[in-house]
């Protein structure tokens, strides 16, 4: 065994969005350390034990797990398989909560816990997170009381012409970015332009960002 071994389990618990805590828990463990120093302590070695409770607890390929070989689970997942909700760290966390609400979503914040996760095969990625929003500006493609896909991302990562999660200075919203003539600034479309008008914004007052990877009606 070797560290590959280490750098496999890490992105395994990245895909499921647990630390070693969460891991442990899992796991039915009293402590996180002998999860936590394979992290900490360099060239640690992961037990048989660990690997085998991992494998069987999450279904866990152990051939791509000891030798990085085939896929990370033993099936693949059903990428046409409609999504569902559990408790069970399988998927994205899901925050009922509302993103205009005010509040803050911070992947792997242990003092945030998710209600549940979603597990819905396109959004199954590190770092992804699910939370409700509210309002008309985005319809039809976004609709009130939607649940959001989101990713924490920069101002060096928008990509013009996508719909991105923006915490500005005073407000909150969900809208298309496109480039302003103003370098400085940013331009804020809305989807329905009827009831909606454009706005522009400095960069400066963005102070959080979020990809919207996608939208699903709620039906939890």
């Amino acid at each position: 065994m070797n560290n590959d071994i280490v750098s496999r389990i890490k992105e395994f618990m990245d895909y499921k969005s647990m630390n070693s805590l969460t891991l442990a828990n899992k796991l039915g463990y009293k402590s996180s350390e002998k999860l936590s120093r394979l992290f900490r302590v360099e060239n640690a070695k992961p037990s048989y034990d660990i690997i085998y409770d991992i494998s069987n607890m999450f279904e866990i390929n152990t051939d791509w797990l000891i030798t990085g070989r085939g896929s990370m689970f033993c099936s693949e997942p059903d990428v046409n398989a409609m999504p569902t909700i559990n408790q069970e760290y399988k998927g994205a966390p899901y925050y009922n909560v509302d993103f205009i609400g005010g509040f803050d979503l911070t992947p792997n914040d242990q003092t945030q816990c998710p209600d549940y996760y979603i597990n819905y095969y396109p959004y199954n990625k590190s770092g992804v997170v699910w939370c409700n929003v509210t309002g008309h500006s985005m319809e039809p493609k976004i609709n009130h009381g939607d649940v959001i896909a989101l990713k924490d991302c920069t101002l060096n990562d928008v990509q013009y012409g996508e719909i991105y999660a923006v915490v500005l200075d005073t407000i909150r919203t969900v809208k298309i970015l496109r480039k302003s003539q103003d370098p400085n600034k940013l331009r804020f479309v809305p989807i329905n332009t009827k009831d909606y008008d454009e706005q522009e914004f400095d960069k400066s007052r963005v102070i959080k960002l979020y990809e919207v990877l996608g939208s699903i009606s709620k039906f939890f």
